[in-house]
């Protein structure tokens, strides 16, 4: 087989005809290795896939170094369906995470679907994989061939017994309840998927995505899935020895090293949120002064808001990343009380819908993260009702920024007067000012001023976290300048 044997015409119409009308782009990618016999019968079956006409395709075919004609085959394909496929070569042999890596570099579409290039798993599955991402029901969805629903060829014992071990280790590291981890068929978000480093260039792949996945939190979905297996004569690839490099990959990214984020300040933020205590700390800081109806600005991960929703009547927590606001819809879509919407403090625009129908604006480490902070105050401003406060928590102290600061993207640390003076400029009345955390301020010092370092260590957060009972205690008694200031800021018309 070198082509594919369905109507090129027909086929051609119906892809460009879905493209045409379609809302959804999904990309699909192939990751293609010595696969000459089937690469064309595979790319004729992706293209002839059941889909809704509201899901498009693109087809990302990555050649991983072959040896024999896939390539030539694959490039003929695309030849025939310009715009909708891209072959991309590898000049080597790097391996199957490797040519996903690429692929996910190169994809456009809001969700990525990973298809082998063998047969083994079929098209006619993806309306079921991707309904739950295209609902918004998950972040990442999982084709199982051990979920007895759908037909599956019957074939090696003690491949079962390894993908059964492999995957309950896995499930144990990563705390899931998948039946089958190894499984070709993996769908998610693409700009999660862009967004983790992908480190393992051969089967590793598949227990590190899935590590990583778990550790952001990811909704992941299982569906059952039909299998035809190959036999180590049809060109079955996988080995003993990638087995036993599946379970080092659980062990490295389960134990020893925490590699979720590619950009160091979402990782920065990640570490922080692993502070529980410290983070109900500050949410008890801000609470008095909240009212019922509260707007959160750069409510990110969302533990803050998952603090401050509780008994309020209207709780709108926003940000302006994309990854954040899914993990935000994915963490309070059972809550009736939260909404989570898109607004950027600097865009007068994103206020609009809000304007003068608030009681309340809580907006923590966000304004040191803009150019026109004094933008931002206005904006605030504006959607507060008379009598309604904002409460702006910024970092204090231009003498201890660092390169944490740089890193986490800081223009400035502010002063109390300047921050009063701004606050008072864009309309507020000043309530009041208060000094938070100031035992943490010599540890950021020498962080950031002394050692130079540009991120925090876990270890510290820890230790740190679970001394906050003390921290409570000694904070207003300390004869040191705190970490952060709160103001609060009220309309009075």
């Amino acid at each position: 087989m070198t082509g594919p044997r369905h109507s090129i015409a027909a086929l051609a119409a119906k892809v460009a005809a879905s493209r045409a009308s379609a809302r959804t782009l999904v990309s699909i990618l192939v990751p293609l290795f010595n696969e000459e016999t089937y690469i064309g019968e595979c790319l004729a079956r992706v293209l002839n896939a059941p889909l809704p006409e509201s899901i498009s395709l693109e087809i990302i075919v990555v050649d991983d170094g072959s040896t024999d004609r896939s390539a030539e085959v694959a490039l003929r394909v695309q030849d025939e369906y310009p715009g909708v496929i891209r072959v991309i070569r590898h000049p080597r042999n790097l391996g199957k995470g490797a040519a996903i890596r690429t692929a996910i570099e190169h994809a456009s579409g809001e969700f990525c679907l990973i298809q082998d290039a063998d047969l083994e798993y079929s098209p006619i599955e993806y309306r079921k994989l991707l309904e739950p991402l295209v609902s918004g029901k998950a972040d990442a969805v999982f084709g199982s061939r051990f979920v007895f629903t759908s037909e599956r060829r019957v074939l090696y014992f003690w491949h079962a017994v390894a993908n059964r071990v492999i995957t309950t280790f896995c499930n144990m590291v990563a705390d899931l309840n998948l039946t089958d981890m190894e499984t070709c068929y993996k769908a998610a978000r693409t700009s999660l998927l862009k967004s983790i480093p992908i480190r393992s260039d051969r089967f590793g792949i598949e227990p590190e995505l899935t590590l990583k996945l778990a550790q952001r939190r990811a909704r992941i979905y299982e569906i059952p899935i039909s299998y035809h297996g190959r036999t180590y004569e049809e060109g079955k690839k996988i080995r003993t020895k990638d087995a036993l490099q599946a379970l080092w990959v659980i062990c490295r990214f389960g134990f020893f090293q925490r590699d979720i984020f590619k950009d160091r300040g979402s990782e920065i933020l990640d570490t922080l949120a692993s502070a529980p205590r410290f983070n109900a700390w500050m949410a008890d800081a801000v609470r008095p002064f909240l009212g019922e109806t509260v707007l959160e600005i750069g409510a990110g991960l969302g533990n803050l808001a998952g603090l401050l929703c509780r008994n309020k009547k209207r709780y709108i927590a926003s940000d302006i990343d994309e990854e954040h606001l899914a993990r935000l819809r994915g963490r309070f879509e059972h809550h009736r009380s939260v909404e989570v919407a898109y607004l950027d403090v600097e865009r007068p625009e994103d206020f609009v819908p809000f304007e003068r129908d608030l009681d309340s604006v809580v907006c923590l480490n966000v304004l040191e993260h803009t150019r026109n902070d004094t933008l931002g105050l206005a904006n605030i401003f504006s959607v507060l009702r008379p009598g309604g406060r904002a409460v702006i928590l910024v970092p204090y102290g231009a003498d201890v920024y660092g390169g944490i600061d740089e890193v986490l993207g800081h223009y400035r640390r502010y002063s109390e007067p300047e921050l009063r003076s701004k606050l008072e400029e864009a309309g507020f009345q000043i309530e009041t000012v208060i000094e938070f955390n100031k035992p943490a301020r010599p540890g950021w010092f020498v962080n950031g001023r002394i050692f130079k370092r540009d991120n925090i260590s876990r270890f510290q957060v820890f230790v740190y976290d679970r001394l906050v009972w003390l921290w409570r205690k000694l904070d207003p008694i300390l004869p040191l300048k705190p970490t952060s200031i709160i103001a609060v800021g009220v309309r009075r018309a």
